[in-house]
């Protein structure tokens, strides 16, 4: 059963992305209710921690599925063997591990191991897409890249030593991942939406996406991520976040149609993909204090990275181990939670006292549920090979 686990990629890193998003959440409310203190032994601000387990530890298991299974379909490249992604997945765990225990392990050997998950990641899939090279898909090892200086600079100030900002990482490492949403949500979302349009046979709805946006969001993308890196707190980082959000908006209102949302796994994609842009406006408003940065971030990270992380996940573990691309009710109430969660989480801000933590518990619970509800429903699909496919012609059952 181990050995299926690490077959593909996508079922050892989602479940652990799945994991770690519940049980570092669940860690966070009992600490803020009292009922952990144990946190308080880590050397840095339990708050960074909190940030840098569900940006680098939740998102990185999800990059490293995600991309592991699709680089492949790419390209045509021979699948990462088990052994490797076994590997690979170790060190990411390990990763989770040595950071919980900081408090007694030296800060040098936390980031050495922590920082080593992506650039083999990288390396691997640069392998894949030196195949059949192609800008579009190149341009994912920039943005790697991109993520683990994001979390270089984390662990440079948790050593004590120069560039370190934890700040300033923990939004670099965000905005890498809202960018890599931006163009990769904008690659499936319509197609996916244009597939199921095709197999109700509805001909007359097309999602629209002019050509101009595809090579117009990878550069505001890029941007965006570079921008949080380099030029944190700048006009210039707050005008590409406004730029990018704005597009992404404009994309989702020419894709909608009224067929999404009778169906759940396409409706969160759309959603989603919306909830980022949104966020990104909501940040680049805040870069330059209109808004509350804290409320923005909160959004971004959880309706946009949160829903669209869930959506693509979901739908990849579902395709790829022969089951209906129906999502599971369990699922579905995890499409539902993250929006919710982020809205109260934005709301949690805006009020004071008694009503702001019950805003942030509420979404924190929220955010429990969805990722229960998650690997509830998806828990047999990771640990289990495909299901066969039905032969041509085969009768359906009574």
């Amino acid at each position: 059963m181990w050995r299926q686990l690490v077959s593909e990629g996508f079922r050892v890193f989602f479940l652990g992305a799945g994991v770690v998003a519940l049980v570092s959440m669940a860690l966070w409310l009992a600490y803020l209710g009292g009922l952990f203190p144990a946190l308080d032994a880590l050397p840095m601000p339990v708050q960074h921690w909190h940030g840098h387990e569900l940006i680098f530890g939740y998102g990185g298991a999800a990059l490293g599925g995600f991309f592991l299974t699709a680089v492949p379909n790419w390209t045509g490249a021979k699948a990462a063997p088990h052994r490797f992604i076994a590997m690979v997945a170790g060190v990411w765990l390990l990763g989770r591990l040595m950071i919980l225990a900081s408090g007694v392990v030296p800060p040098v050997m936390v980031g050495l191991v922590d920082l080593a998950f992506a650039p083999i990641l990288a390396a691997k899939i640069a392998t894949q897409l030196l195949r059949r090279p192609k800008p579009q898909n190149m341009v994912f090892l920039l943005f790697l890249i991109l993520f683990w200086l994001a979390n270089l600079r984390v662990h440079l100030d948790w050593m004590g030593m120069a560039w370190g900002d934890a700040g300033d990482g923990l939004r670099a490492g965000l905005m890498a991942l809202a960018g890599m949403i931006a163009i990769l949500g904008g690659r499936v979302t319509p197609a996916f939406t244009r597939n199921a349009l095709h197999r109700a046979g509805i001909e007359s709805i097309r999602p629209r996406d002019p050509k101009f946006f595809t090579p117009l969001i990878i550069v505001l993308a890029a941007l965006l991520a570079a921008s949080a890196l380099v030029l944190p707190g700048t006009v210039f980082a707050a005008a590409i976040a406004l730029c990018a959000g704005a597009v992404m908006l404009l994309r989702v209102v020419l894709w909608a149609t009224w067929f999404q949302w009778g169906q759940p796994i396409l409706w969160a994609l759309h959603l989603s993909y919306g909830s980022v842009g949104f966020g990104l406006i909501l940040t680049g408003a805040a870069r330059i204090d209109l808004l509350a940065e804290i409320a923005a971030l909160h959004f971004l990270a959880i309706g946009g990275v949160g829903g669209m992380t869930v959506a693509v996940m979901s739908r990849a573990t579902l395709g790829h181990t022969g089951r209906p691309l129906e999502a599971p009710r369990g699922v579905v109430l995890a499409y539902w939670a993250l929006p919710l969660a982020a809205l109260l989480r934005w709301g949690a801000v805006q009020v004071t006292g008694d009503l702001s933590m019950l805003g942030l518990y509420g979404a924190g619970a929220l955010w429990c549920a969805a990722y229960a509800g998650f690997l509830a429903c998806l828990w047999p699909a990771f640990w289990h090979p495909r299901l066969p496919r039905a032969p041509v012609g085969r009768a359906p059952p009574a």
